[in-house]
């Protein structure tokens, strides 16, 4: 994967000649946020940030897509955060798409660039800074840490996307693979941010139907993608928001590979009361 081929750039305005019809949508089951509304009037500034705007894709909302938050982030250079995470239980991945950036993780310094990745444990001490002549872009996924018992909560880590080898689904001869970040049968972790890649012309070839809620951000290519009812065409630059249970399905499109950066919760029961209560 070449670096400039995660996504492309965000932000400007569309001229006053242009249509205003488009292919975003939100239903009872799924969201679809394109590319082209990703515009500089829908960016929020961050306490703690310097230099930085982020584009809200997912927030915890009630009836709909629970368990997290994402942001794709857009660092100036100089800009970052000494104190970026606000709230003492949160985990967070961190996955680049475009320019370097240092990461400062529990005391030891990382140099990021695209296909970087970052696991940020409950309670790690981070911070970051844009150290490069451009504009750092990355996806930052948040999740409230469900502890269990027995288990520790997993440590911080990061890595590369060239470093860990995708494992092919069985029967598809690795026309669709997934790239795990984390062991699938590590239990402290509950959630997984991996990386889906399907050849031209592969799919997944049955409406998935399951508890896992999911962020869907496409990374590179283009597909046609079932949700719940519908079939919707995505590509780059797109972001997709599932509710749990909302069937799922896609062909990608060709001609080159179709690569999205998924968001699931895993690992925990579900609760049988509403979240702060009954505990």
């Amino acid at each position: 994967m070449s670096a400039g081929a995660y996504n492309p750039p965000c932000g400007g305005l569309p001229g006053q000649t242009a249509l205003m019809t488009g292919r975003a949508v939100f239903t009872e089951a799924y969201a679809v946020i394109p590319h082209g509304v990703m515009s500089d009037i829908v960016t929020s500034l961050l306490p703690g940030w310097e230099g930085t705007r982020a584009w809200i894709l997912a927030r915890p909302l009630s009836g709909f897509a629970e368990t997290f938050a994402q942001y794709l982030m857009e660092v100036a250079p100089g800009g970052g955060s000494e104190t970026p995470e606000p709230e003492a239980q949160a985990q967070g991945v961190l996955f680049v798409v475009a320019g370097t950036a240092s990461l400062t993780l529990d005391g030891a310094r990382h140099a990021l660039r695209p296909g970087s990745y970052a696991y940020l444990s409950p309670g790690a001490a981070w911070s970051l800074r844009n150290d490069g002549d451009g504009p750092v872009r990355f996806h930052w996924i948040r999740k409230a840490y469900q502890p269990a018992a027995g288990l520790d909560a997993p440590p911080s880590f990061v890595t590369h996307e060239s470093a860990v080898e995708p494992t092919g689904m069985v029967g598809t001869d690795g026309a669709w693979a997934t790239t795990r970040f984390v062991g699938s049968d590590d239990l402290r972790h509950d959630m997984h941010v991996n990386i889906v890649s399907l050849r031209p012309g592969a799919s997944i070839p049955f409406e998935e139907t399951h508890v896992m809620e999911h962020g869907l951000f496409v990374l590179e290519g283009k597909a046609v993608y079932r949700l719940n009812r519908d079939w919707v065409e995505v590509a780059a630059g797109d972001f997709m928001w599932l509710r749990a249970f909302c069937p799922q399905a896609c062909y990608a499109g060709g001609p080159g590979p179709f690569r999205y950066l998924l968001y699931k919760d895993v690992n925990r029961h579900p609760a049988l009361a509403p979240r702060g209560l009954g505990r």
